[in-house]
């Protein structure tokens, strides 16, 4: 019986423990070294499981870990102390795909 609970419990945490993708509108990302910049700094991040920076569309994509977010105001920190601006950030819930 303990052990049908527990199992129940863990698919219904599952439901609700999710991973988070986000993407970040750059401007001033103009070569590798900006992008190399910008993945070390989030991939430091505690929440962060993967970082992908792309040039040629200005957009830094991030994906979370499960359970774990990353506020706004961190996301926009780090990018401004890097030297670029943040236009836009938005957010898809992964399994909302």
């Amino acid at each position: 019986m303990k052990i049908g609970i527990a199992l129940v419990s863990m698919f219904l945490l599952s439901q609700y423990a999710s991973a988070k993708e986000i993407s970040v509108q750059v401007n001033g990302m103009v070569c590798s070294f900006c992008a190399q910049g910008i993945e070390k700094s989030f991939s430091k991040l505690p929440e962060v499981s993967s970082i992908k920076v792309s040039l040629e569309t200005k957009l830094v994509s991030l994906n979370t870990k499960d359970d774990k977010d990353l506020d706004d105001s961190k996301i926009k920190e780090l990018i401004t102390d890097a030297g670029y601006e943040v236009v836009k950030i938005e957010r898809k819930n992964e399994q909302n795909k």
